[in-house]
């Protein structure tokens, strides 16, 4: 009950606010601004929060949405991302969309391009702020798999990923092949529709492989960090081992932990704190 109080009072503030300026106490208030859009397609869409009076920006937060990848919206990660700022009120965030996929439409490349297009209209945006032009991508899920893909793959054309600096990733699926996936329930639309495997690709990589993010993980990859559900009946706890292995493996800086619940139960008053804690300390040492 808390914790829904605290979001209608902070939606409030948000919707009642001319100004669209947020103050979350301690001297901690961002401008906002709603549904700007980072491309032609009405689902590419983002929110922006920018800090008042600060000197200088670390860098920009990105927060992409879960759904399976054919639904979901920014809005279920709003109260997250203010979570965030309280914690975090030296950066920048932006809370986005992207386009969901069905049956006539693939999820790759449409999504990756997706957050690519949407960090190249923050560049731009941010070009005249004294602001770090480094991207922190936090995902939750499909999402989470999407930022994990965009950091690490280097056969989609993502001309911003060299300005990622870390991925957080909330009970993301790191690789879509190994049987522990195959139970989620949705898999059949997973695998008909995450790429189009009618069309061969200028490489000698399978298209299975292309979704995969584990499969594209190098020495050069961003550092990780990442959560899990200790019964998670959506994606599988051993997700979390195969993706430590083959960042372990490949000597990127990496933490992972895992969070008591199911796939819902990361944002909850016990966990959330904990996680943004985890984020916090993990940054730290990144330069």
């Amino acid at each position: 009950m808390k914790k829904i109080l605290k979001l209608l009072f902070f939606l409030l503030v948000i919707f009642s606010c001319k100004e669209k300026t947020i103050d979350l106490g301690n001297s901690i208030s961002f401008d906002i601004e709603e549904n700007l859009s980072y491309g032609e397609n009405s689902a590419q869409k983002l929110d922006f929060y920018f800090p008042k009076n600060k000197d200088s920006i670390k860098g920009i937060f990105v927060i992409v949405h879960g759904g399976g990848w054919k639904a979901g919206d920014k809005s279920n990660l709003t109260y997250f991302t203010l979570s965030m700022m309280e914690k975090f009120p030296d950066y920048a965030f932006a809370n986005i969309n992207y386009r969901l996929a069905n049956n006539s439409s693939f999820i790759l490349p449409n999504q990756t391009d997706d957050i690519d297009k949407a960090l190249d209209f923050l560049i731009k945006k941010t070009v005249k702020e004294k602001i770090n032009p480094h991207f922190i991508l936090l995902g939750y899920s499909a999402g989470a798999h999407l930022s994990m893909l965009y950091s690490y793959n280097t056969l989609f054309a993502n001309k911003q990923r060299t300005k990622i600096k870390a991925v957080v990733n909330i009970v993301g699926p790191a690789d879509l092949l190994h049987p522990d996936f195959k139970q989620y329930s949705d898999y059949t639309f997973v695998e008909k529709n995450m790429i189009d495997l009618s069309k061969p690709t200028p490489t000698d990589i399978t298209n299975r492989d292309i979704a995969n993010p584990v499969y594209w993980i190098n020495k050069n990859s961003p550092p990780t960090i990442s959560f899990y559900g200790s019964n998670d009946q959506v994606i599988p706890l051993s997700q979390k081992k195969i993706l430590d292995s083959a960042l372990n493996k490949n000597k990127v800086r990496n933490q992972s932990y895992e969070f008591s619940g199911g796939h819902l139960d990361w944002s909850n008053e016990k966990n959330s704190p904990f996680l943004i804690d985890k984020i916090s300390e993990f940054l730290k040492h990144i330069k």
